[in-house]
């Protein structure tokens, strides 16, 4: 498979292209984004653009692609409905416009998070912003669509995140993490599991569209 992949440079993008990296059904990994990822693999192709509202020459990289795995994101902290949305919903319309139009046969996979409103008319700013991007890709008419709802998510591998809550409760959640995955599959999932779900599901599909950390779970471990 060839995958394209957005948001390689943060935690679960990062973990993603590892995952791609290892697996020997992904042939080719294409990273989209502005930041370099410092990773040298034969597989790996690097397309930097500055702005994701102007591919520009980039798109000809989303031609022939299996699958999309859109780990692009950002905090709502600090931020109005008008830049998270321009952030959110705007970029990740972007590729998947471009996307739609090089590589409609393949499989998009958006990373939202739980508590997404797929009604956009709840109270949270950031839940509605994510609904409305959930929907509108699911409606574009990809072969597969899937919307990946994760709670809590462990960085492995050594991989950092670049928000502040996970620095300060990262050492705790490396040690009660792995249990309740176990506990409470729902409750929590790491960046290796996230980038193995996707793959799989792209691969086999899965039997929803919006897939929590149960299911994210779960499909890490499908074959």
């Amino acid at each position: 498979m060839k995958v394209l992949v957005t948001g390689g440079s943060g935690m679960v993008g990062r973990g993603v292209v590892l995952e791609c990296l290892d697996d020997p059904r992904i042939t080719t990994v294409v990273s989209i984004g502005r930041s370099p990822l410092s990773i040298t693999h034969s597989k790996l192709m690097e397309v930097h653009v500055n702005d994701m509202m102007d591919l520009g020459g980039a798109v000809e990289a989303f031609a022939d692609c299996d699958a999309c795995f859109y780990c692009m994101g950002v905090t709502v902290v600090g931020k109005t409905e008008e830049d998270y949305r321009r952030l959110t919903y705007d970029f990740a319309m972007s590729v998947a416009r471009a996307m739609i139009e090089k590589s409609p046969q393949c499989t998009f996979i958006y990373v939202s998070g739980e508590g997404t409103d797929s009604s956009e008319t709840g109270r949270s700013m950031w839940a509605r912003v994510k609904g409305k991007t959930e929907n509108d890709i699911m409606k574009m008419g990809f072969k597969n669509a899937y919307a990946f709802r994760p709670g809590a998510i462990i960085p492995e591998r050594g991989i950092t995140s670049k928000t502040l809550v996970y620095k300060i409760f990262l050492p705790v959640l490396k040690v009660i993490g792995p249990p309740i995955m176990k506990i409470a599959p729902r409750l929590m999932t790491s960046t290796t599991r996230m980038g193995k779900a996707m793959i799989n599901v792209a691969e086999n599909g899965y039997s929803k569209a919006h897939l929590n950390s149960t299911d994210i779970n779960k499909a890490a471990q499908s074959l």
